[in-house]
């Protein structure tokens, strides 16, 4: 395969691993199949040199599963979130179209136990979608061999394909929709675990200043009602003049429709919220959430669509595809 910097990387074979165990090509099949046929001496040898070259067959490749039951693993942060469950339902569905199990893994948003399960499902699936925080390099150190989609990120390695979410135009939307409205204090509750703005807070910023409007109103909330809550609480301490608040998403959004009224304003008329992912239960708010919504259906079919491009063709890969827009969805929260 050819690295992103245009240099040549090519991929370990199981040719490599038998040059180097000295051994023939059967011999290593039957050494990673755990046959019988080899003394234990010259199966440790093999397996030694296979973990020297960081060679790993897929399940598929060593044929211990045909396509028809393929089984992928989808890594996702938060299954209590959802956001998260609406795009692991989508997928199981397309799955089932193809015949294939899905595995679903709860990393609890920690870098910690994504590893973790990186290392665990290395072995047991044969190909991964998911939401990872992890560097392209540990990726590629557990998932040698398989296909990869990445859900919201975009990968520099060329093992690997993304599904990217592009909710720039829909953001500029939602501050465009509050300032015909008439507000020009808009504040932010961004993702307070990441080590960086999020590119959320990045698309509101440059709405904002579009606008010629304050972006700077921004504080941070975990990613769940309580967090949205305590995180529009310190806003409004902070900047008491502000009518109007974006949120990074839908959760926080709706906690922060709760400590509206616990604070006594009313949403709309005293503070507009406006929430991202257009899940479905934020219609059940009252008001109904106004937010910048995905598609989390395809979100999930698109991922195990590309799973199965991966499997029969690389080449079949194209960029429009790999991107889902979120839009603006009034309602009446703003």
């Amino acid at each position: 395969m050819v690295s992103a910097s245009g240099s040549e990387s090519r991929k370990v074979t199981i040719n490599d691993v038998a040059k180097s165990a000295g051994v023939s090509r059967q011999t290593v099949s039957r050494a990673l199949n755990d046959k019988d046929e080899i003394d234990s001496d010259t199966k440790q040898r093999v397996l030694d040199a296979a973990r020297a070259l960081g060679y790993r067959p897929s399940r598929f490749a060593r044929g211990l599963v045909r396509q028809d039951t393929m089984t992928i693993g989808l890594v996702i942060p938060d299954l209590l979130n959802p956001y998260f469950t609406e795009v692991a339902a989508s997928a199981l569905e397309a799955a089932r179209t193809h015949g294939w199990h899905v595995v679903v893994y709860d990393t609890a948003d920690r870098a910690e136990e994504e590893l973790g399960t990186l290392q665990v499902i290395s072995s047991q699936v044969d190909a991964v979608i998911g939401y990872f925080s992890c560097s392209d390099s540990e990726l590629e150190s557990f998932t040698r061999g398989m296909p990869v989609v990445l859900i919201g990120r975009e990968g520099r390695s060329t093992r690997f394909t993304s599904i990217r979410i592009d909710g720039r135009e829909g953001v500029h939307a939602a501050v465009t929709h509050l300032v015909a409205k008439g507000h020009t204090r808009i504040g932010m509750i961004d993702h307070q675990a990441r080590a960086e703005p999020s590119i959320r807070h990045t698309w509101f910023t440059a709405a904002a200043a579009a606008h010629g409007i304050d972006g700077g109103m921004v504080v941070g909330a975990d990613q769940t009602a309580d967090g949205g809550g305590s995180a529009l609480r310190e806003l409004l301490t902070a900047h008491p003049d502000v009518t109007a608040v974006f949120t990074f998403n839908d959760i926080i959004a709706i906690g922060a429709l709760r400590e509206a009224r616990r604070l006594g304003r009313s949403v709309p008329q005293d503070l507009a919220v406006i929430g991202f992912d257009g899940l479905q239960l934020g219609a059940l708010m009252e008001p109904p959430l106004t937010s910048v919504a995905l598609d989390t259906r395809q979100l999930g079919v698109l991922a195990i669509e590309q799973v199965a491009r991966l499997l029969s063709d690389p080449r079949t890969l194209a960029v429009e595809d790999l991107v889902v827009h979120a839009e603006l969805r009034p309602s009446g929260s703003a």
